[in-house]
């Protein structure tokens, strides 16, 4: 009699039936679908990768003795896994579904007599772990473009140690924090950047707090909650930014608090930026607090005089310009707490010098200036520092 792939796996769903309790039966072997039997191998469909990896820890030896009882000594089980989250569609392509095969080679053992320490991991999903899944970082955004002063040298040298070993220091999670402009982003993409280029086979996926909140709703409308964390359990370093704006999102927070907890048991390093230290994190979980607090958290500060000099001199060797020494001293004079806003004062009198065909002078750099700050400060000249010591202590300045 011609068997069919329903036939036989309804057969050994009666086998399982009978070793397992009738919860775990609903929920671990109902959902499962047969596909096709074809050269006495069971083809059968789970949904998901935590699913099959569940039943990998749970259920080895019962489903291994299930199909020989069915298919003989060299039946086996083949494993397709679906995964209906779209990002993994799109990363995968033309693979969202893998295989996994299991042979059953072993001597008959009834389920309660199974010694499983002597059973070879069956599950093994050749490439899964190989999805080519965007990192969505800016390739600009790099180490070497990154200027180091005190104000971001503890953040700094703690992102290079985690890029050389991700998962593998005492960093994990590694949080950055401080005010807008100040870096956090640049340095958790030169992070991301870092691993690629030391580690090609890792997987990177940074993201902002915006869209994986975003990302939740639609699989949570998707009815693909397990998909989505499954999907974020393959990256080998995550970036969340802007860690803040999770803040009073309950839903999103409990699917967070699985995904870090799940890369942080697997040893996979995680890189977190926030405008605030995590205790100041009004709104989050305080078993997410807790566990940010896990690792290191290193703030940037506002760039002294030096840094600031520093890092307009390095950004007018990479636009090929060069200004005056005292219009870049008279910026940083000006412009204190905001590196992109010093950076964008600077593209502007760029911008302003080539449109209008006018020299790059401290005239050019006062009207530029204006659009940036409400108050300039005056020029600072020998002159005027003599002025100022000279009004502070009532003295005249000869």
């Amino acid at each position: 009699m011609t068997r069919d792939h329903s036939s036989v796996w309804d057969n050994c769903l009666q086998t399982i039936r009978r070793n397992v309790n009738s919860q775990s039966f609903k929920t671990w072997f109902e959902p499962i679908r047969p596909v096709r039997l074809e050269n006495n191998a069971l083809t059968i469909q789970v949904p998901n990768k935590f699913f099959y990896e569940w039943l990998e820890e749970h259920y080895v030896a019962l489903l291994k003795m299930t199909i020989r009882k069915e298919l003989g000594d060299k039946g086996r089980l083949e494993y397709q896994i679906l995964m209906s989250l779209q990002n993994a569609a799109r990363a995968a392509r033309s693979g969202e579904v893998r295989k996994s095969r299991v042979r059953a080679e072993d001597p008959a053992m009834s389920p309660g007599g199974v010694d499983t320490q002597h059973i070879k991991n069956p599950f093994v999903i050749p490439g899964i772990k190989k999805l080519k899944i965007d990192p969505q970082l800016n390739k600009s955004y790099q180490f070497k473009n990154y200027i180091e002063g005190d104000c971001n040298r503890l953040a700094r040298s703690a992102g290079s140690a985690v890029a050389k070993n991700p998962g593998g220091t005492a960093f994990n999670p590694l949080v950055i924090f401080g005010d807008v402009g100040l870096g956090k982003t640049h340095l958790a993409h030169a992070i991301g950047n870092e691993v690629l280029e030391k580690f090609p086979n890792k997987t990177v996926l940074y993201v902002s707090s915006e869209k994986f909140t975003n990302q939740i709703i639609e699989s949570i409308r998707n009815n693909a909650v397990n998909d989505f964390v499954n999907f974020y359990q393959l990256v080998d370093l995550l970036i969340v930014d802007d860690i803040q704006f999770l803040a009073n999102k309950q839903k999103t927070q409990e699917i967070f608090f699985h995904i870090f907890n799940q890369l942080h048991q697997k040893g996979k390093q995680i890189v977190l930026t926030s405008d605030r230290p995590p205790k100041d994190l009004d709104g989050m979980e305080e078993r997410l607090i807790s566990r940010f607090k896990w690792g290191l958290t290193a703030d940037l500060g506002i760039p002294d005089f030096e840094t600031r000099m520093a890092i307009l001199e390095a950004k007018m060797s990479r636009e090929g310009v060069n200004i005056p020494y005292d219009v870049i001293e008279f910026i940083c004079f000006n412009i204190k707490n905001n590196i992109r806003e010093l950076e964008g004062v600077l593209v502007s009198l760029i911008a302003q010098s080539s449109l209008n065909r006018r020299e790059i002078d401290m005239d050019l750099a006062k009207e530029v200036i204006k659009n940036f700050v409400s108050q300039i400060n005056k020029e600072i000249t020998v002159e005027y520092i003599q002025q100022l010591v000279a009004d502070h202590f009532d003295l005249p300045v000869d």
